[in-house]
């Protein structure tokens, strides 16, 4: 039998404040695509409706409050401004899963169940 010899490989570890800054970057960009870009169309086209008071009859699919609209689109400009709007998509099927790996790999690492992928 052939004996192999296995050579040591240096491993660069990333520092955790490196790894939570990548899993912040990637939540924010799903979030914004995922969420407030979603709301934003969904009111433009009367998919979503803007209430004044939310009741818990509403669904978060059809309706959102003024409060939690106003409060998405002022976590949008602090998303936009961090990262450049143009940084922010739209995205291809190839990017979304990417973002989604890279995501659920960070979150991984840094003790969650694989495939976490909430904002």
């Amino acid at each position: 039998m052939k004996k192999i010899k296995l050579t040591p490989v240096k491993i660069k570890l990333m520092d955790i404040g490196s790894i939570v800054d990548a899993e912040n970057e990637f939540c924010d960009k799903v979030w914004y695509n995922r969420c407030h870009l979603r709301t934003k169309q969904g009111l433009k086209n009367g998919d979503i409706k803007l209430v004044k008071k939310w009741k818990p009859e509403y669904s978060t699919q059809n309706f959102i409050s003024k409060n939690v609209w106003d409060r998405a689109k002022k976590a949008a400009k602090r998303i936009e401004k961090k990262y450049g709007k143009n940084n922010l998509g739209p995205y291809t099927n190839y990017d979304w899963g990417f973002i989604s790996g890279k995501l659920s790999a960070i979150r991984w690492v840094l003790g969650d169940d694989w495939d976490r992928l909430d904002t």
